[in-house]
């Protein structure tokens, strides 16, 4: 069934990096992540809501750390206080699953490959054109003085202005970034750990969508539990 890689997800917490042997017994670098609660908070409907999607409540809070309205919201469907709240669109009528329940992590990571990460990435600050753009710096000859300056920005007398989408200096990293198709290692299913080799967005501490990487619906995962 072709389906969107947003289609069936979880949420976890990058918790750092460490080695492990895999069975040839070679070394092998993997991040961990640490998956959270995953508890389903709400289904919403296209007839209701406008589209299909499932919401997945994540992290429990305290209530002081909390909006009224969301407090309300999870309280009404007596469940504990969480303090994300993440989206998974579908295409289709989400059905055999309930508020309240959690998802199985086992059930998800069951002959799955590869998966799709996303995360805020590292923040670094203002940077010039060499780091953030990858320019070439400028001649380390006698009597250069431009070393790393990013050069011309355009004609002086027309158009005289610069054009829209000019790479210049400015802030780098601090974004939402997926890194798609990243191996997985090895599933812990009693410490819900996830092992995975290659790059995870963020660095440690940070919230990270775990997407099956289009492999499965929802559907098809109520089909199997």
């Amino acid at each position: 069934m072709a389906t969107n890689t947003k289609d069936y997800g979880l949420v976890g917490k990058k918790i750092g990096m460490t080695q492990v042997f895999d069975e040839e017994g070679n070394v092998v670098p993997v991040t961990i992540i640490q998956l959270a609660e995953n508890i389903i908070t709400d289904i919403k409907t296209k007839e209701r809501d406008g589209y299909n999607a499932v919401q997945v409540g994540n992290f429990e809070t305290r209530e002081k750390l909390m909006s009224k309205p969301a407090k309300i919201n999870l309280e009404k469907k007596n469940l504990p206080l969480l303090k994300k709240l993440q989206e998974f669109r579908v295409h289709e009528t989400v059905e055999g699953i309930a508020v309240g329940d959690a998802v199985n992590a086992e059930e998800f990571f069951k002959d799955l490959k590869k998966v799709n990460l996303t995360a805020t990435s590292i923040g670094k600050g203002f940077q010039g054109g060499v780091k953030l753009h990858n320019m070439h710096i400028g001649r380390r000859s006698h009597g250069s003085k431009s070393h790393r300056q990013i050069g011309s920005l355009g004609a002086g007398t027309y158009p005289g202005r610069v054009f829209k989408g000019k790479r210049m200096p400015s802030m780098m990293g601090n974004k939402r970034v997926t890194v798609t198709k990243v191996n997985v290692h090895s599933f812990d299913a009693e410490k819900k750990l996830l092992l995975v080799k290659g790059p995870v967005p963020g660095k440690a501490g940070n919230e990270i969508t775990i997407t099956g990487n289009g492999v499965r619906t929802w559907n098809e995962y109520n089909k199997a539990v």
